[in-house]
């Protein structure tokens, strides 16, 4: 008897895919908490040009609190699995012990959300003005096509894009790589006739950076770190480091060789956190040593999964000293 494709899908996947279809994020939580960053902003909530926030960075003390949970039960003897399937069937029948934890064990902080604040605020000195859709804004639906649910994720992209459409937006910027791909290409290659226009935060800055004074508070040693869908799927290795450069009191440092196309993967990204939690880490431990190893006192990314597991493998190499912090508020400092 052949398996269904949901039948082959890791629990831990299907449990965020399920998230996905049944409550338009990632980690399944409210909308209205995911968009409680901007509330004191006063963003247009309609708007040709949206700024397009994403799960990664709106959840990211709850996906925090998943991720932990999800390392603790993959090093208990049980494993993750069963507790994720576990968790799955009861979300079913309307019981989420998973979003119970994660609301007892989260560390939300507005910090959090401050590379979201930071970079409207760049983007506005700049002279870029966006929106942002709040809660409107829907889910990009990424990982569903990659855990394989292809079908799903095509059916939620033809959501999202009339989604966009019905509310007037023309343009995109997206912070969150894996976000703003999912939109400018696999959205698109499940919509005929897709005409949004979808860039990323470091193309726009990028173009725009020279006309800004762009001082750092202090001397500062920093490596970049790469993430793999800003670098091999966007294909934005230069535009990140063009704008550290032009920051006075920024020295940029680079691994050896471990950097651009090159750049080691911190471990996270995909689910695969979901699905290998343990050599995740391991994966973002090896990283922090490349990235450390150019004694750099600053680690900069721009990518919340990136940002989640290079704090996590410095935490376990014990490198209190060094910093992690996304591209959006060092250019913000800057300013």
């Amino acid at each position: 008897m052949s398996k269904k494709p949901k039948d082959v899908i890791p629990p831990g996947l299907a449990y965020i895919g399920d998230n996905i279809l049944t409550r338009n994020n990632i980690i399944g939580a409210p909308k209205a908490s995911g968009a409680k960053w901007a509330k004191d902003l006063s963003l247009p909530t309609r708007s040709g040009t949206v700024f397009f926030a994403g799960c990664g960075y709106q959840y990211a003390g709850e996906l925090e609190a998943l991720s932990s949970l999800i390392r603790s039960m993959d090093k208990s003897r049980i494993g993750a699995e069963l507790p994720m399937g576990i968790a799955s069937l009861q979300k079913k029948i309307g019981v989420d012990l998973g979003g119970v934890y994660r609301k007892v064990m989260s560390k939300s902080s507005p910090s959090d959300a401050q590379p979201l604040v930071d970079a409207v605020a760049v983007l506005s000195k700049l002279g870029v003005e966006v929106g942002y859709l709040a809660e409107d804004e829907p889910c990009c639906g990424g990982l569903l096509h990659y855990a394989g649910m292809r079908r799903e994720f095509a059916e939620n992209a033809r959501r999202v894009y009339d989604k966009l459409k019905s509310l007037g937006v023309k343009r995109v910027i997206g912070i969150v790589p894996s976000c703003t791909y999912t939109l400018r290409k696999l959205v698109a290659d499940c919509v005929p006739g897709y005409d949004i226009e979808v860039r990323h935060f470091v193309e726009v800055v990028q173009e725009r950076v020279d006309s800004a004074r762009l001082r750092f508070p202090r001397q500062a040693r920093i490596v970049y770190h790469d993430p793999c869908q800003l670098s091999r799927y966007l294909g934005l290795i230069e535009e990140p480091r063009r704008i550290l450069k032009s920051i006075e009191g920024i020295e940029l440092v680079e691994p050896e060789w471990t950097c651009g196309e090159w750049s080691t993967c911190c471990g996270g990204g995909g689910g695969f956190e979901a699905v290998f939690p343990e050599l995740s880490h391991i994966l973002a431990v090896n990283r922090v040593r490349e990235l450390t190893g150019t004694g750099a006192e600053m680690i900069v990314t721009q990518c919340p999964g990136c940002i989640m597991q290079l704090k996590a493998g410095l935490k376990e190499v014990k490198a209190d000293n060094v910093q992690v912090l996304d591209l959006a508020q060092v250019v913000a400092m800057a300013m």
